[in-house]
């Protein structure tokens, strides 16, 4: 086996370490809870038994793998270890530095001025923007509060998150209308949300500000929890529906790229948004 997501072997690749690195993979596969024999590792990562054996034992001295049983019986599973080293490495990604290289491409390519927010206190917080360098200047400051139900931030948060949270929400805040195109109704905004969750990006056309549309979509990090949102605003001016769909297209791959950089791991298209179950990430708190 090879790891789909290894690179082309550069110059200075390290086989061992290649060989390593698959059965750990191997071992994480949701399937092998119950833990592999050294044979099956063996096969599974296309080396011999005796080289399967030696790499898991290496591997067990620093607590990356762990065993139990006896002889023919023995079953590998993944260390502890891990956890320690997954913790740490959580804390040394920033989303911000993760996201803004994105934000800048998301830009270039749409033409319009592209934001990043966290939630906060049922709120979109915008943290980090990239702006158009072009005489018309969208008001776009930093640390502004984004309404959850009539902006691309925050629909795109709500969406994220389950209904009775998004509902708790709802009900907190209220909907007030912003302009003639604001949903004010509870039960047609859940429905929605649901929408969104279906399709992966929000569109706010004209419902926080006049003349002024929004695209907005989730940030998912290694627990497959929503960490944000991204989306991209600029002026209306008679776009043509179909560049709706187009844009919101490239916002929701802008967020899956930043999802995959925080750890986030795609799963079969069986659910919402791609099949990402929606989990709270305290959006509502």
């Amino acid at each position: 086996m090879t790891n789909s997501a290894a690179p082309e072997e550069p110059k200075y690749w390290v086989k061992s370490v290649a060989r390593a690195a698959d059965i750990l993979e191997v071992l994480a596969a949701p399937s092998q809870g119950n833990g592999l024999s050294v044979t099956e590792v063996g096969q599974a990562c296309s080396i011999s038994k005796s080289a399967a054996f030696g790499m898991l034992q290496t591997l067990r001295a620093y607590g990356l793998v762990s065993d139990d049983g006896e002889g023919m019986n023995r079953r590998y599973r993944l260390g502890m270890s891990l956890a320690r080293l997954g913790d740490r490495a959580r804390a040394q990604v920033s989303l911000r530095g993760v996201a803004h290289p994105v934000l800048r491409e998301l830009t270039r390519a749409t033409g319009m001025a592209s934001r990043l927010a966290v939630p906060e206190d049922g709120h979109a917080v915008v943290v980090d923007q990239v702006e158009l360098d072009q005489r018309v200047r969208l008001d776009l400051r930093m640390g502004q509060r984004e309404l959850p139900h009539c902006t691309g931030l925050g629909k795109a948060l709500l969406s994220a998150v389950p209904q009775t949270e998004a509902a708790s929400v709802v009900e907190r805040f209220g909907l007030p209308r912003r302009t003639a195109r604001t949903i004010t109704d509870p039960a047609t905004f859940l429905s929605h949300l649901r929408d969104i969750a279906r399709v992966g990006y929000a569109l706010d056309d004209e419902e926080d500000a006049e003349g002024i549309i929004c695209i907005g979509a989730p940030v998912f990090d290694d627990r497959s929890v929503c960490a944000g949102a991204v989306s991209i605003t600029g002026l209306k001016l008679g776009l043509p529906a179909w560049r709706y769909q187009e844009l919101g297209g490239q916002v929701r791959d802008a967020a899956r790229r930043i999802s995959l950089l925080l750890g986030w791991v795609e799963e079969p298209e069986d659910g919402p948004a791609g099949g990402e179950t929606p989990h709270s990430g305290g959006f509502g708190s």
